[in-house]
C-alpha cells in the first residue's frame, strides 16, 4: 500500500517554463482535452488555451465544472517553497482577463499555481474573475497538481522528473518502493534534473511496442539517465520487476519465463570506453534467449556509445534477428533540439551549487551555451557546479569554450586539486571504479597515498568532499554489496585516466597493483589511436608491463571470455615495440597463437597473428604451422573463415589462398556427402540445432561463392549440398507464434518547440 497523506513534489525547484509545460501535460493527460501551451511572455494573459466543446472525462473524479469554452489557462509559478498566492499577485491578470472576455477569447478561466491558495484568497480570486466577465473561473493550487501527479501513472511516464522531486512512498507500492529507493540512491540527482526529450519519448514507444530499445549516443549525452528513467517508469506505470544486469549472461541468468513483467537494463552493453569483443560475442551467443524473453513479455533496454556499437554491430548476427535492424528500436540520444538543450541547461544551473551572483553573471551567456556544438548534458551539469568552474572566465567566450572543450578543462581541474583529492580519485580508479566504503587500505593503496603526499584521514575527508561532483556514493545497481565510491560519470573517469598517465611515478605504483582483468582492459601499450581513453603506458614502462603480463598469463583460465580479452589486448593495444618486449619475456607466446582449432570465426588467435604479421614478427616456421592448421581445418571441419575474415586477408598471400582452394576442390568436394552425414549425426548433441546448421550453411555458402568464378562444377556441388541443409536450417529458425504486444499509448506531452521565447527560459535562473 502507498503511504498515507498528501504527496508533495518540490514544484518550486522547477523553472517557470518547466512548470508551464508540466501544467499543459497534466491538463492533457487528466482532462483529455486538446490544450495548447503558449511559448512566450506576449500571451496577453494566456499561458494556454482550449477551443471547442468540453468533453467531460470518463473518470468522474476529474474536474467536471467547466462546461463552456473557449477556455484560458494561466500559470503562476514561484521559486519559494511553501509560498502562498494572494489576490494582489494577480492584479495584472484580472485586467488581462477582462480584455480577453471582450475579445470573445475567454468564457472559462483556469488558474494553476504551485503555491498554496487559502480558502479566502480563492473566493476573492474567483470573485475578481467573475467581475472581469469570466463565467466559469477555476483555481487549482500546488496541492491539486501534486495530487494529480500522484494519482496518474500515465502522467508520470511522460513527466518522470517527479520521481526525483517527491516522496516515492506516496505513489509506489512496497515492492516497487524498495527497488525505486535503490535506483534513486544511485541516480536521484539525475532524475531531479531530467528533461523529457524526443529521444525519451521514442524510447518509451519502442519499449511499449517492441519490448526492446537500444540507446546510442556520444559520451555524456544522457543515455544512462534515460535508461534509469525508463526503469522507474517500468516500476511505476508497467508494474515491472526491474533488474540492472551487467551483460547478456547476467540477463539470461535472471530471466524467469514465468514472470512476463521483467525489465532489464544493461548499461554500456558492448564496452564502457572501447569495444570489448568478449561482451559483444556473449550478446551474439545469447541473442536467441534474449529475443525469446522479449517475445515472452520482458522489456530490455541497452545503452552504448555510438562508436562502440559501430564496432560491435558486425558481430551481432543481425540477419538472424530482424528486430535489431528496425530503426524504431534504435534511439540516437544525442539529437537534442535547442528547446530541450535550454531546459537541460536551466535544470542543471538551477539545481547546482552556484551562488546567485555567479548565476547572474552566467545568465546573459546561457542561450549561447545551449546552442554550443557539441552539447553534452554532463558538461551542462558541470557548469552548475562550483568544483568544475573555479577558474572559469564568466564571459561569452569563456563559457562557450568550457562547453565545447570539456576534456581540456578536466585536465586543468585535476591538476589544480590538492593531494588529498587527487589521492581519493586515484584510489577510486585503482579499485576498478568501485572503492568500498568504509575505506579499507592494502599495501598498494598505502603506497599510492604515500607517493601522492596524502594521509588516510585526508583521503577520507576528500572522498566526502568529492561526493556529488566528481564521485557518487551508492551501492552498485543490481548487487547486494555495500556502498562504494565511483566516478559520477564515465567521462570523469576517462579524464582522470589521461591525467594519471602523465605521472610516471604514480603510474608505476598503479601498474604494480593491477589484477589480470584490469591489466587487459585498462592498459594501452601503444595501440592504434582508438576512441575511449585507457591508461597509456609510456615506453619506459614497457618492460615492467611485459613482466607483469608474463606473470599473469599462467594464472589465466582457459575460459573463452578470458582468452578473448587476452588476445584482444595484443591485437589492438600494443605497438610493435611492446610486442617485441613481450615476446622476449614469453618465448612460447607465438607458438601458443598458432595452435588453431575448428571454427576460425570464433577463434581469438587469428587477430593476434595478423597483428604479429604487420609487425614482421611472424617467422617462417610459425607461418608454416599456421598454413598447415588452416589447410586441415578447411577440409575436415569444413571451415572457410580464412576466405571471409579480414585478418586472414592480411596473413595469407594470394598464392597461399589459391593452393588452399585447390586442396578444398580435391579433398572436400568429392566427400561432401560424407561431410553432411557427419554433421547430420552430430546435430542431436547440440542444444541449438538452428545455430548448428546455420554454421554449416555459412561455410558451404562461402565455398560456393569462392568457386563460382573459377570452377562452376565445384560451385554446383556446394549448391547441391546447401539444398540438402536448407530445409533443416529454415525449420530451426522458425519462432513460435507470439501474441501481438498491446498496451495503451499515453499522450506524449507537448511537442518540441525550437522557436525563441519572448521571455527567456533563463529569466529566473538567478532568483
Amino acid at each position: 500500500m502507498a503511504a498515507p497523506g498528501s504527496p508533495d513534489f518540490a514544484l518550486h525547484t522547477l523553472g517557470w517554463r518547466a512548470f508551464q509545460d508540466l501544467c499543459a501535460v497534466v491538463l492533457r493527460e487528466v482532462w483529455g482535452q486538446s490544450v495548447h501551451s503558449f511559448a512566450d511572455s506576449n500571451d496577453g494573459g494566456r499561458d494556454g488555451a482550449f477551443y471547442g466543446t468540453w468533453q467531460q472525462p470518463a473518470d468522474t473524479t476529474g474536474v467536471q465544472d467547466l462546461p463552456v469554452g473557449p477556455f484560458v489557462l494561466q500559470c503562476k509559478h514561484t521559486k519559494k517553497a511553501d509560498a502562498t498566492l494572494s489576490p494582489s499577485d494577480l492584479d495584472d491578470e484580472f485586467d488581462k482577463a477582462q480584455a480577453l472576455v471582450r475579445r470573445g477569447l475567454c468564457t472559462s478561466y483556469v488558474l494553476l499555481t504551485n503555491a498554496r491558495v487559502s480558502g479566502t484568497s480563492e473566493a476573492t480570486i474567483r470573485e475578481r474573475l467573475l467581475q472581469a466577465g469570466v463565467l466559469h473561473p477555476l483555481v487549482l493550487d500546488g496541492q491539486w497538481v501534486c495530487d494529480t501527479i500522484a494519482g496518474s501513472q500515465r502522467l508520470r511516464t511522460f513527466v518522470p522528473r517527479v520521481y526525483g522531486l517527491g516522496d516515492l512512498s506516496q505513489i509506489l507500492d512496497e515492492r516497487a518502493y524498495v527497488q525505486a529507493q535503490s535506483l534513486l540512491g544511485y541516480l536521484q540527482e539525475d532524475l531531479a534534473t531530467f528533461v523529457v526529450t524526443d529521444a525519451y519519448r521514442h524510447a518509451v514507444r519502442a519499449v511499449q511496442d517492441h519490448g526492446f530499445v537500444l540507446l546510442l549516443g556520444e559520451p555524456a549525452v544522457g543515455k544512462s539517465v534515460i535508461a534509469a528513467t525508463l526503469a522507474m517508469t517500468a516500476l511505476d506505470s508497467w508494474g515491472c520487476l526491474t533488474i540492472n544486469a551487467h551483460n547478456a549472461e547476467d540477463l539470461v541468468r535472471h530471466w524467469n519465463p514465468q514472470e512476463s513483467n521483467q525489465f532489464f537494463w544493461i548499461d554500456d552493453a558492448f564496452g564502457a570506453v572501447r569495444h570489448e569483443p568478449q561482451l559483444t560475442d556473449s550478446w551474439s551467443r545469447h541473442m536467441r534467449q534474449v529475443m525469446t524473453a522479449v517475445h515472452g513479455g520482458a522489456k530490455v533496454v541497452l545503452t552504448s556509445r555510438d562508436y562502440i556499437y559501430r564496432d560491435a554491430r558486425p558481430y551481432l548476427k543481425e540477419y538472424a534477428y530482424p528486430l535489431l535492424h528496425e530503426q524504431q528500436v534504435v534511439v540516437d540520444v544525442a539529437q537534442l533540439p535547442l528547446e530541450e538543450r535550454r531546459q537541460i541547461l536551466y535544470n542543471h544551473i538551477s539545481l547546482g551549487d552556484q551562488s546567485p551572483a555567479v548565476r547572474a553573471k552566467l545568465k546573459p551567456h546561457l542561450e549561447a551555451a545551449a546552442a554550443q556544438e557539441p552539447f553534452h548534458p554532463e558538461v551542462a551539469r558541470r557548469l552548475g557546479q562550483r568544483a568544475f568552474t573555479r577558474r572559469l572566465k564568466l564571459s561569452g567566450p569563456g563559457i562557450s569554450h568550457f562547453m565545447g572543450h570539456p576534456t581540456e578543462f578536466l585536465r586543468t581541474i585535476y591538476a589544480q586539486l590538492g593531494p588529498d583529492e587527487k589521492t581519493a580519485l586515484a584510489l577510486t580508479y585503482q579499485a576498478g571504479n568501485q572503492l568500498p566504503a568504509p575505506l579499507s587500505l592494502g599495501p598498494v593503496q598505502e603506497a599510492i597515498i604515500t607517493r601522492l603526499g596524502s594521509t588516510p584521514a585526508g583521503v577520507s575527508r576528500a572522498l566526502q568532499a568529492l561526493t556529488g561532483t566528481f564521485l557518487r556514493l551508492a551501492a552498485p545497481l543490481g548487487e547486494d554489496t555495500g556502498q562504494g565510491w565511483s566516478f559520477r560519470h564515465p567521462t570523469l573517469q576517462e579524464g582522470f585516466a589521461e591525467f594519471m598517465a602523465a605521472d610516471p611515478n604514480l603510474l608505476g605504483i598503479y601498474l604494480s597493483g593491477l589484477d589480470w582483468e584490469a591489466a587487459l582492459t585498462r592498459l594501452d601499450c601503444g595501440g592504434d589511436d582508438q576512441r575511449g581513453t585507457l591508461i597509456r603506458v609510456p615506453t619506459t614502462l614497457y618492460p615492467a608491463v611485459a613482466d607483469r603480463l608474463r606473470l599473469i598469463q599462467p594464472q589465466l583460465s582457459r575460459e573463452w571470455a578470458v582468452q578473448l580479452m587476452w588476445c584482444n589486448f595484443f591485437a589492438t593495444r600494443c605497438s610493435d615495440t611492446f610486442l617485441k618486449h613481450y615476446i622476449e619475456k614469453d618465448p612460447d607466446f607465438i607458438p601458443r597463437m598458432t595452435r588453431l582449432g575448428s571454427f576460425l570465426d570464433s577463434r581469438h588467435e587469428p587477430k593476434v597473428l595478423a597483428r604479429l604479421h604487420r609487425a614482421h614478427l611472424l617467422g617462417a616456421q610459425e607461418r608454416k604451422r599456421v598454413l598447415e592448421a588452416v589447410a586441415e581445418l578447411a577440409v575436415e571441419t569444413p571451415d572457410a573463415a580464412w576466405l571471409r575474415r579480414p585478418e586472414w586477408q592480411e596473413i595469407l598471400s594470394d598464392d597461399e589462398r589459391h593452393r588452399l582452394l585447390q586442396r578444398v576442390k580435391e579433398k572436400l568436394v568429392p566427400d561432401l556427402a560424407w561431410t553432411l552425414d557427419s554433421w547430420r549425426g552430430s546435430w542431436m548433441e547440440t542444444d541449438d540445432p538452428a545455430a548448428f546448421y546455420s554454421a554449416l550453411e555459412t561455410e558451404l555458402t562461402t565455398y560456393r561463392e569462392a568457386f563460382e568464378s573459377i570452377d562452376p562444377v565445384a560451385a554446383s556441388a556446394f549448391e547441391q549440398a546447401l539444398v540438402e541443409v536448407e530445409e533443416m536450417v529454415t525449420s530451426a529458425y522458425e519462432d513460435p507464434d507470439t501474441p501481438p504486444r498491446t498496451g495503451h499509448q499515453p499522450h506524449e506531452g507537448s511537442p518540441t518547440r525550437d522557436m525563441p521565447y519572448g521571455r527567456s527560459i533563463f529569466d529566473d535562473i538567478d532568483s
